[in-house]
């Protein structure tokens, strides 16, 4: 082995790198990423390729276990530069790992707990790895305790590839066609969240170029391919804030969060109570709604509520979702814009004979 002080260091780094399935190393790829992680782990940073090689020649030929490499390449060109092949390694068995371990009663429960509630999902039923995991692991098989509508995502080979792609941070190219136009376009992407919302999945990332967050319907994609030889750009937004600030996946970065008061009927009140518009909803009550009672004088009984978010297609949807029954208030902006929109549609009822 090694002599090196950080030999053992060094093989439990490369173990994660030869066992990654998702990303491709070379010997140079390596090295870079010894010389950046060692120092966290309080070793020398210093590593040259040729102590790389070394490491490599060790668990390949002189390691206490047999070892099988796969040596391919992979076309690492950019736009502009000749054709340039990058020569790769990693183990040949991708289930192999030098450092796997039993997992404990604990662990297994765990586990056995979490890939039961995955597997639960009816629309993620192409996820023919778990079950195969589950009979590894020698782990016990339970009743679905949930269930999620199958007409959800129409292909879930599509919806488990970038599961994995985002699990691995694995840079993928999407081409899709929008609703309002046919042609096929293509996008780089780091992928970073599977999102559902009105019985339509969508696939959040950032795009490599321009690290703008995009989002993008399954159901529009042509076609996912992994792009092996792409370094994954981690997400600088925090995407939980992104989405509290609206309501679906819309965001328009010039649309401010807004305060948005409405009334609701009496008919409708229990739905909206039990079910909120948006996370920032809040009950008015006592002496701002009798203000406001005493202002909207026309709006017989009912309950007044509050939300802040920003103006997207899927809020003007969701406040007239309830027609007579939901009156915006303020802004009067926004309530304007919706009166338009209910004009509108009046006259195409009329023009119909």
């Amino acid at each position: 082995m090694p002599a090196n002080k950080n030999a053992l260091t060094r093989i439990v780094l490369l173990d994660k790198l030869l066992a990654d399935r998702y990303h491709a190393y070379s010997i140079q790829d390596m090295t870079d990423y010894l010389e950046r992680e060692l120092p966290n782990y309080g070793k020398d940073g210093g590593v040259s390729k040729r102590c790389v090689e070394k490491d490599i020649e060790y668990l390949e030929y002189g390691f206490p276990m047999l070892i099988e490499f796969e040596r391919y390449t992979i076309d690492s060109s950019t736009s502009g530069e000749r054709v340039y092949k990058k020569r790769c390694i990693r183990y040949a068995d991708p289930t192999f790992s030098i450092f796997k371990k039993k997992l404990t009663e604990d662990e297994k429960a765990v586990l056995e707990s979490a890939l039961t509630t995955l597997g639960s999902f009816d629309g993620l039923d192409n996820f023919k790895w778990l079950a195969e995991l589950r009979k590894q692991l020698k782990l016990e098989t339970r009743e679905p305790v949930i269930s999620l509508s199958k007409n959800l995502v129409e292909n879930s080979t599509l919806i488990a590839s970038l599961f994995s792609a985002i699990s691995n941070k694995q840079v993928i190219e999407l081409t899709y066609r929008k609703f309002i136009d046919s042609t096929a376009h293509k996008v780089l992407l780091s992928p970073y969240l599977l999102k559902e919302y009105n019985r339509r999945w969508y696939v959040v990332g950032g795009a490599y170029d321009t690290n703008r967050i995009l989002n993008f319907a399954l159901d529009r994609i042509i076609e996912m391919n992994p792009k092996v030889g792409y370094t994954f750009k981690p997400c600088e937004t925090d995407l939980e804030d992104r989405f509290d600030e609206i309501i679906g996946v819309t965001f328009n970065e010039n649309s401010p969060l807004t305060k948005i008061i409405f009334w609701v009927s009496d008919e409708v009140k229990g739905y909206i109570h039990t079910k909120p518009i948006h996370g920032s909803q809040i009950h008015i009550k006592g002496e701002r709604a009798d203000k406001l009672h005493i202002a909207y004088p026309q709006l017989h009984s009912g309950d007044f509520f509050s939300i802040e978010c920003r103006e997207n297609c899927e809020l003007f949807r969701e406040l007239t979702a309830w027609g007579c029954d939901l009156i915006v208030l303020t802004p009067t902006t926004l309530r304007s814009k919706i009166a338009d929109r209910i004009k509108r549609m009046a006259l195409r009822y009329e023009s119909i004979p």
